[in-house]
């Protein structure tokens, strides 16, 4: 089965700035610019034809869509990271 999913930075964006709730704490959290992070979210909002955020840029506010992706997003990255890390633990 072909999977046909967003760019990963992306994903990892919009996750970071949804949960902290800023464009510039998601920035800290992967070692990017405020910039950068904008730019994915955009990429994403794009390649899903939807909006995720709506708001200032200062106080950016989740949409309908934004929040209904959220939930299932961050636990699809926790599972990602538990499994990178039992595999690396496997490793030592």
């Amino acid at each position: 089965m072909t999977r046909h999913l967003p760019p990963l930075n992306a994903l990892r964006a919009f996750e970071a700035a949804a949960r902290l709730g800023r464009m510039s704490a998601a920035a800290e959290e992967l070692f990017v610019t405020p910039g950068a992070i904008s730019r994915q979210v955009g990429q994403l909002e794009e390649a899903l034809g939807v909006r995720l955020f709506g708001g200032s840029k200062n106080k950016p506010q989740l949409t309908a869509s934004g929040q209904a992706l959220l939930p299932a997003l961050s636990a699809a990255l926790d599972q990602i990271d538990m499994a990178v890390r039992a595999v690396r633990q496997n490793e030592r």
